[in-house]
């Protein structure tokens, strides 16, 4: 189970406003899926926290052939589809992990593949600084020279920094400052962490948040003075926090992203491309009503 499906997660990004259903065998839970739940207009939305990359079904590891073990994962997630109270629209970004998502099909949904980028073992830094490709390491030495690595700076002074980014490409946050407040609250010094850039005149040049459990870590979020985009911070702090990361966990996960530049930046560090679906079922009549409805469920929670 990922830190997203976590209840003490749900209840910092979505309070009040999830929910779940689960599956059970002789009286002990083996399924389960969280879901976020909104009405507008008199329809009712299943639909995906802010800042939570992944959530979808999580199933009990079956130890058998593989072919029970498919007819484990039928069976369970069968029974939590089933389960889902009434809705008009739902959508799930599952996590790469789950590799099976023909029940679904089976019930009607839909799904479109998505990417993220992962360094599945990060035990080694002589092996990950190996993978970078030329430009990151290049980055790296560059912003190690005039650069010191601060994680004593707090939230407050991120979202400062995080709201830059927005500003500098002229829209707003897909998630509010308050939500942002509720994560850093719940994780504490247990489960996130702030690295930020500082050069000696004391100017931050970027920032980023990770998250982790006893899985793996995630780049949550990050920002970047506009002015000071070329000094090699964000990879400086990218190659501080996979460190940090390995002293608390296995992998590491940039949460991967569909636009090009982002991908291409996040590939560069020698991540291994991971697919995940995003799980969709929305009748057609309520497509031709709502074309604005993707935007509503990515803004969800705002």
């Amino acid at each position: 189970m990922t830190i997203f499906q976590q209840s003490w997660w749900l209840d910092a990004v979505a309070p009040n406003q999830w929910n779940e259903v689960t599956a059970e065998k002789k009286g002990r839970i083996v399924g389960r899926m969280p879901y976020v739940i909104k009405r507008k207009l008199g329809f009712t939305f299943l639909i995906m926290p802010p800042l939570t990359q992944t959530l979808g079904p999580w199933i009990e590891p079956k130890d058998a052939k593989y072919a029970k073990k498919l007819a484990w994962e039928k069976e369970i997630l069968s029974d939590l589809i089933e389960k889902l109270p009434s809705h008009s629209f739902f959508f799930q970004n599952c996590s790469y992990e789950m590799t099976n998502w023909l029940p679904f099909y089976w019930k009607g949904f839909k799904q479109t593949t998505r990417y993220t980028y992962v360094l599945e073992d990060i035990s080694d830094p002589e092996k990950i600084w190996d993978g970078f490709l030329a430009n990151i390491r290049t980055d790296i030495r560059k912003a190690s020279k005039k650069i010191t690595v601060r994680t004593d700076l707090g939230v407050e002074k991120f979202l400062d920094i995080n709201e830059m980014t927005f500003q500098r490409q002229g829209i707003k946050p897909p998630y509010s400052q308050e939500v942002v407040r509720r994560i850093d609250a719940a994780c504490g010094n247990e489960h996130r962490k702030i690295f930020f850039a500082e050069d000696s005149d004391g100017d931050i040049h970027a920032a980023i948040y990770i998250i982790w459990d006893e899985n793996s870590a995630y780049y949550l979020m990050g920002g970047g003075d506009p002015e000071l985009r070329n000094s090699g911070a964000t990879s400086f702090l990218i190659w501080n926090a996979i460190n940090f990361a390995a002293s608390v966990t296995k992998r590491f996960d940039f949460e991967g992203s569909m636009i090009e530049s982002v991908e291409r930046f996040f590939r560069a560090f020698g991540a291994t491309q991971k697919t995940y679906f995003s799980v969709f079922k929305i009748p057609e009549w309520m497509s031709a009503v709502f074309k604005g409805a993707k935007s509503i469920l990515q803004n969800s929670l705002e």
